[in-house]
């Protein structure tokens, strides 16, 4: 974590209602900016940045397009934790997610701000990229534990 943000875990409550209110906004126009180059990724290995990943994952879509997918699939189980953005306070906190494409873990850190006094929501797709480390269960704080479940069930 930098020293420009805090994280914290939202209650279920709000992550569930945070992630209603991204799939009505993504359902009803708005707008995703998606940072495809970002200077943090002039020094990371090139698997791990955002063009990289969306092009290897989407390779004949349009990433706006692709994104909004994808944004409508999460849930409160990929969630990880919610980030207080320091330098900007202003700014509405950014959520960070995870989900798994072909074994791979993708990091996801989502920003949605409204623009400009009648504007339309805007999400900002800050990170869409491989997983530098794998996920580890206990990142997840609403991930049901799917082994239990798959041990109950074989038991029957």
């Amino acid at each position: 974590m930098s020293l420009d943000s805090v994280s914290y875990i939202e209650s279920e409550l709000e992550v569930t209602s945070y992630i209603q209110n991204l799939k009505y906004a993504l359902d009803n126009g708005a707008k995703i900016e998606f940072q495809i180059q970002r200077r943090v990724d002039d020094m990371r290995d090139e698997k791990y940045t955002n063009k990289y990943t969306v092009s290897t994952l989407f390779p004949d879509e349009n990433p706006s397009e692709a994104l909004k997918r994808e944004l409508l699939t999460l849930t409160t189980e990929d969630y990880i934790q919610t980030v207080k953005d320091i330098r900007y306070p202003k700014r509405s906190d950014m959520r960070e997610f995870g989900k798994a494409y072909n074994d791979e873990d993708v990091y996801i850190k989502i920003r949605v701000e409204i623009l400009g006094i009648y504007g339309h929501p805007t999400t900002f797709v800050m990170s869409f990229h491989f997983a530098e480390k794998a996920f580890s269960p206990e990142m997840f704080p609403y991930r049901k534990e799917r082994h239990n479940h798959e041990n109950k069930n074989s038991k029957n």
